[in-house]
């Protein structure tokens, strides 16, 4: 009989840093004439779901999740709202992006925290023999 050794296989497994990865927001990059690149970043689950909480009623669950997961460029940066004659980093991602980028940002960060993947991608069935 095999034994099961999942503990100790997690137990001598690296603890994992967030996961990253770049995106080129292709309509930024046509007008500007040169690559406008997003670096995004795993989120932790409870971080998720402090901002599903904060801004379940506001309907912008994807805009705060963007500029959570967004490392780089500085969505915050206060010389960004003034170029977009904005009060506040939310109001600066809503000029500076179509509706659609942010959706297509919020479900990438989605995709490096582990969800909107086919089940069938991330998670297999054991059968027993």
């Amino acid at each position: 009989m095999e034994q099961d050794n999942t503990l100790e296989i997690l137990l001598n497994m690296d603890v994992q840093s967030p996961r990253e990865k770049s995106v080129k927001i292709k309509r930024l990059s046509e007008i500007c004439g040169k690559d406008v690149i997003f670096r995004i970043r795993q989120l932790s689950y409870n971080r998720l779901h402090e901002i599903v909480e904060q801004h379940r009623n506001s309907g912008d669950i994807s805009v705060f999740t963007v500029l959570t997961g967004v490392v780089s460029p500085n969505l915050k940066s206060k010389e960004l709202m003034q170029k977009y004659n904005a009060v506040t980093p939310d109001d600066t991602l809503k000029r500076l992006l179509l509706p659609g980028e942010i959706e297509d940002l919020d479900w990438e960060i989605e995709r490096l925290c582990g969800y909107r993947y086919n089940t069938l991608e991330e998670i297999e069935e054991i059968k027993k023999k």
